[in-house]
């Protein structure tokens, strides 16, 4: 029995080991052991890594994120579909939606209905931005009810983002204290935590933990496709003839249309609502923490940016998308913010479509790409200053605004985020309106700021607390 067992683990450590063995001309790297693979010398600025047994590219500086996911786009626009995430959301909607579908002609009719549905609803124009400023004066009320106190801004800026997105879902408003607002905000949270740090990597290895993990999150999204199973009801019943409000009129329009063979269902509506429900509030929150933590930070830097706001929206009652344009200043820090933020350090894993080439190495299908856009943000030769907030990086020798091409929060390619648009217009809007009104103070018992991102699939800021006072000219 001793000896059969021996046997046995003797072929499976064999079979790990030839799982691990690069092919030629593969992109060099750390030589991967048994089972961890190159987990325990993890370094990202590696061409090649094992997670186990499955081989991984990694895309590190803007020259190979460039060439791989917009020259070569198709090539490297696929999904691995055997990850966590996966395991955990495909039992409950039997489809992979938009953000985790892998690359084909379903994935593309549904990418295009979802920009789609964004420029129809007004996406750019003056209906969002109302509605963006709608919300705005939410905040503002809440913030003028604690003046003089410190606050804690992470419930805030989650359930302000959520509430905008929830309104392109479904044509519904939900407060900060409604119980669809918290559930969300709270699932949003805890799936953030469970895949924050290597350790999101290292469950890939160990089965057990793995389907452990997965029964977590199955419970998170099982109640998320229920609330949205709810609402999809409810419009249903309740609909009338009219142009499309929201995106479930807009999916509800499209199932009617279209026959069989399509990809369109009320399961891939269900991951559809999903993917934009936790992106449109995760990472737009995220990215607003990171701004007010560097705006009380860097009290220079809310100071200049306040002047030049007044200056710009003088005689005016609210800031508009379009005066981004006048604020030099201003769009340099929020996107210094976005840089130093790295949202999304790894973007989502890609997969290879097809045998392909990178960079003079061969790239076999299937092969999982790790796109480590954190790699772009401090690239030498392409910023001022790229270890430290500073932003000058975005303003040329006249102080006017400029965006370099490798500043890609959003990823790039055929893969860039769907909501870019959005989130650019809601940091924007908010944080202009916010520090039009308001001082934002880091409090006297708050200690020294911890500017050092908690490292996860998307960055967080560390938990803080901010006062806030009314400007004399506000």
């Amino acid at each position: 029995m001793f000896a059969c067992a021996a046997v046995l683990a003797a072929v499976w450590l064999f079979t790990l080991l030839f799982r691990t063995h690069r092919s030629p001309n593969f992109p060099p790297g750390p030589r991967p052991i048994p089972i961890f693979g190159n987990l325990l010398e993890l370094d990202l600025e590696n061409l090649c890594l094992f997670i186990g047994s499955r081989p991984a590219v990694v895309l590190h500086g803007f020259k190979a994120i460039k060439e791989a996911l917009v020259n070569k786009g198709n090539d490297f626009s696929g999904r691995a579909q055997d990850l966590m995430v996966n395991h955990a959301i495909h039992p409950i909607a039997h489809a992979p939606g938009v953000v985790l579908a892998d690359y084909s002609s379903s994935w593309r009719e549904r990418r295009r209905f979802g920009l789609m549905t964004l420029r129809n609803y007004g996406l750019g124009k003056d209906s969002m931005e109302q509605r963006i400023l709608g919300e705005v004066n939410t905040l503002i009320k809440l913030m003028e009810q604690s003046l003089g106190t410190s606050i804690s801004p992470q419930l805030i800026f989650h359930s302000a983002a959520s509430y905008i997105i929830s309104q392109i879902l479904f044509a519904q408003q939900y407060d900060y204290e409604h119980d669809f607002t918290k559930f969300f905000v709270g699932v949003f949270l805890e799936v953030s935590k469970i895949f924050n740090g290597r350790w999101g990597m290292w469950i890939h290895l160990m089965e057990c933990v793995e389907v452990l993990i997965s029964i977590r999150l199955f419970c998170f999204f099982q109640g998320a496709h229920e609330k949205h199973r709810k609402i999809l009801s409810e419009n249903k019943t309740t609909r009338v003839p009219q142009k499309p409000r929201h995106l479930i009129d807009c999916y509800l329009d499209e199932l009617e249309k279209v026959g069989d063979g399509s990809s369109f269902s009320e399961d891939n509506l269900y991951s559809l609502l999903l993917d934009f429900h936790f992106a449109g509030t995760d990472t737009t929150a995220n990215t607003l923490l990171t701004c007010f933590l560097y705006l009380m930070s860097y009290p220079e830097v809310q100071e200049r940016c306040q002047k030049e706001i007044d200056e710009v929206l003088d005689g005016k009652d609210q800031v508009s998308f379009e005066d981004r344009h006048e604020m030099h200043y201003p769009q340099a820090v929020l996107h210094e913010v976005q840089r130093m933020a790295d949202v999304a350090p790894l973007s989502v894993f890609h997969k290879v479509t097809r045998d392909t080439e990178l960079m003079g190495f061969s790239i076999p299908k299937g092969t999982i790409i790790i796109p480590n856009l954190s790699s772009t943000l401090t690239e030498d030769g392409y910023w001022k200053d790229p270890h430290h907030f500073n932003p000058d990086n975005f303003l040329n020798d006249e102080g006017q605004f400029i965006k370099p091409e490798n500043l890609i929060p959003f990823s790039a390619g055929p893969r860039t985020c769907l909501g870019e648009n959005l989130a650019r217009m809601e940091l924007f809007l908010i944080a202009v309106t916010l520090l039009r009104r308001f001082r934002f103070i880091w409090p006297e018992d708050g200690g020294t700021p911890d500017l050092t991102p908690q490292f996860g699939t998307i960055q967080t800021p560390k938990p803080y607390r901010m006062k806030v006072q009314l400007r004399p000219t506000a």
